[in-house]
């Protein structure tokens, strides 16, 4: 910090004035600067980052906002004799037109700084001596990134001597929610307080019937977190002009948090197989990411799945500013071949037809899909299309040659304007595709015939976190959002956005032009729902069968029970059963298949999810009929125990406990305890669990920061994965 000088008397003036007066000719020379960081940072809204915490503190600015640094000479500051210009620049061939460079001379008669906000600008505010106070305003469109700052000192009219000074510092510049020429500009406070601000939350997984919330620690202000996202920005060869815009910032963010083009943040890996690094699972946050990524120079972290790449996209983006929520899509499509369609095919015998020669067709329906929305306005499109706009980092198709997704406009999704960029086909399937069933038809010219077609099943909930509530010990904060991104199923809305969409897709048109049997069908099938079951319970897989007709049926029935992955992808079947039987005109039966614990325990897979399918074909009437259904296992309850209120730079217990559910021992079991300000990502690995035995393991730490602050848990093993908590401590003095 600098001292200010002062002046004792006037025949030290004199000999001052004498010293000066024999250099007045020389350019003014820098010896240091002062950012005055933390000052600067309440002035910008990152008072928040820890880096201003550290021993070194750097500038942490947004765009859009004015900061004040001073510079202290090599001698008495001269007004209208020494030139001063300062000057930013961000990039390596950093350029006035392109806005990746900007001279500021300082003017002395100038002591305000200009009304205008979209511009940079500069204004001296006080000299004191050999100190000078500067007032810099930065332009709300300026490129986010890292900048470096350098002076340019000559006398005036003398340009043959000038003084070049580089700063040392690293400057960061970030997007500004507050700042209303900002493109992510969010008016509403309570809505900033979440999107921006806050640093834990949850990611809603399970399934529709019975979402599950699992706790993140976002950590978006944790020291490591910055330079990491700045390292992510520079991997992605976004030019320095381009990151003015928050559109192609996050376009980048979306292919920069999966590794497959860019060696970016995260290696995806969806088969269970992650002993060579951290399973999905185990992470309780992005910091411990992010940490890892940096401290290897920016190699891929292993490994992510889809809420892992979404919580890692909150913190990034929430670290540069950008407005963020992660949000799950539940019965999600993946439709490969742009039909608008999930097919799926059975073989004649009722079959599920997993991979075949005649079928080039991999779609799927995820069990629920976590993307991302940030808030930003979109000068690219016509009014009305701004606000959320939909991001996805989890690879799934490529967008012009680059596994990435968006920005795509939520308002766009929702009214089928399938021509808007970014990638709105792709985003309106994964929430409007109809789900069609083929079954294998000799007479059919193309082999196949339609059994069935639902089009009411895909994206059947979209959930997101309640702004400003977080619910410790249950789900009661989760938000219900499915009415932003499509209309009510079977309304006129509804089928008219899916008309839309169907034109402008080619391909989409053929497929909706294949049509099934047009008979009525007089037997009913009806796949009894199963909503939840507990893990090591017995569950039933039903159909109600009804013949509405005054003749005897003959009907050939499969019912499947089968370990899926939450991506849809089969992991191996459990149980099946399948028999021909009849039923007399006018009567009603039921099939049911029971399926044990010890049947499907050693079968399920990461989310514990079963998906069934029942297949029905009438003989006498040619009649087919095909049904599916997916549910999740209910997880033990995992409690926290802690004091209350802990002090900062004290050491703090806290207890965890569970039961184990199951007749049979929890092996390979591990728990990771994470919480900002509270406890940097810890792994520990615990001992085996016996069957049904009451679980309780500890640790101790220590709150660096008072407030309140959340803590979070997440015990996994190879039986049971996925178990977590979280919990409110305030830290006081």
């Amino acid at each position: 910090m600098f001292q200010q000088a002062s002046s004792k008397g006037g025949s030290n003036k004199l000999m001052m004035f004498s010293s000066i007066q024999g250099r007045m000719m020389e350019p003014i020379v820098p010896t240091s600067t002062e950012f005055y960081c933390k000052d600067n940072g309440k002035q910008c809204n990152t008072d928040m980052y820890d880096l201003l915490d550290s021993e070194s503190p750097f500038p942490i600015l947004r765009r859009g906002c004015t900061f004040s640094f001073a510079i202290r000479f090599d001698r008495e500051y001269v007004p209208h004799q020494d030139v001063v210009r300062v000057r930013f620049a961000i990039g390596p061939k950093p350029n006035v037109v392109k806005g990746t460079r900007v001279i500021l001379p300082v003017q002395p008669k100038q002591k305000r700084l200009p009304n205008d906000p979209n511009r940079w600008s500069i204004c001296l505010d006080k000299v004191d001596d050999t100190i000078i106070m500067l007032r810099v305003h930065i332009s709300a469109y300026a490129p986010v990134g890292i900048w470096k700052c350098s002076l340019q000192t000559n006398i005036a009219g003398q340009k043959e001597k000038r003084v070049d000074y580089e700063i040392p510092e690293d400057i960061y510049i970030i997007f500004n929610p507050w700042c209303p020429q900002d493109g992510v500009y969010m008016e509403n406070e309570e809505e900033r307080n979440e999107y921006v601000l806050n640093e834990t939350g949850k990611i809603w997984c399970g399934t529709f019937k019975n979402p599950s919330g699992k706790h993140w620690v976002f950590g978006q202000f944790d020291d490591i977190v910055l330079p990491a996202a700045m390292l992510l920005m520079e991997k992605s060869g976004l030019q320095y002009e381009d990151r003015q815009s928050p559109v192609y910032v996050t376009r980048a963010i979306s292919a920069l948090i999966n590794s497959v083009d860019d060696d970016g943040l995260l290696e995806g890996r969806w088969d269970g197989q992650y002993e060579d690094g951290t399973s999905p699972f185990a992470w309780t946050g992005s910091p411990g990411i992010m940490d890892e990524f940096l401290r290897s120079g920016g190699k891929s972290v292993k490994y992510g799945q889809c809420w892992v790449f979404s919580g890692a996209t909150v913190t990034v983006c929430r670290a540069l500013g950008i407005p963020c929520r992660s949000t799950t899509n539940y019965v999600s499509a993946h439709d490969t071949n742009k039909s608008m369609t999930v097919d799926k095919y059975f073989d004649i015998f009722g079959n599920k037809i997993e991979e075949s020669d005649e079928i080039d067709c991999r779609d799927s329906c995820w069990n629920f899909h976590v993307w991302n929305d940030v808030w930003l306005t979109r000068p690219d499109l016509p009014p009305g299309y701004g606000g959320w706009q939909i991001i996805d980092a989890t690879p799934q198709e490529t967008s012009d040659k680059v596994f990435r997704c968006g920005p795509s406009s939520v308002a766009a999704v929702k009214k089928g304007q399938v021509g808007f960029l970014y990638d709105t086909p792709f985003v309106f399937s994964e929430v409007n595709a109809d789900i069609v069933h083929f079954k294998e038809d000799e007479a059919s010219d193309w082999g196949f015939s339609r059994m069935s077609i639902n089009k009411y099943h895909v994206g059947r909930k979209i959930v997101t976190k309640q702004v400003g509530i977080t619910d410790s010990e249950g789900d009661s904060d989760i938000w219900d959002v499915t009415d932003l991104y499509k209309n009510p199923e079977n309304t006129p809305a509804e089928r008219l956005a899916v008309y839309n969409a169907v034109r402008g897709i080619p391909i989409a048109k053929e497929f909706y032009e294949i049509r099934g049997s047009d008979e009525e069908n007089d037997v009913f099938f009806d796949l009894i729902d199963i909503d939840t079951v507990p893990l090591g319970q017995d569950f039933d897989v039903v159909v109600k069968i009804v013949n509405k007709s005054n003749e005897e049926r003959t009907i050939s029935a499969v019912l499947t029970a089968a370990s899926v992955l939450y991506t849809g992808s089969a992991a191996g079947d459990i149980k099946k059963s399948q028999g021909v039987f009849k039923i007399a005109g006018g009567k009603e039966d039921t099939l049911q298949m029971r399926v044990t614990s010890a049947e499907y325990l050693d079968k399920l897979v990461d989310h514990g999810l079963i998906k069934i399918y029942a297949t029905a074909a009438v003989e006498e009437t040619k009649q087919a009929w095909s049904e599916e259904d997916d549910f999740s296992m209910i997880l033990p309850v995992l409690t926290i125990s802690m004091p209350e209120t802990c002090t900062v730079n004290q050491p703090c217990e806290v207890k965890f406990r569970f039961k184990n559910p199951l007749n049979v021992p929890l092996t390979n079991c591990s728990y990771t305890v994470e919480g900002p300000g509270l406890q940097k990502p810890k792994i520990v690995e615990h001992r085996n669990v016996d069957p049904n035995e009451e679980v309780e393991f500890g640790l101790s730490f220590t709150a660096k920061k008072t407030g309140e602050k959340r803590l979070v848990v997440c015990f996994n093993c190879k039986e049971i994965k996925n178990l977590t908590a979280s919990k409110i401590v305030k830290i006081g003095t």
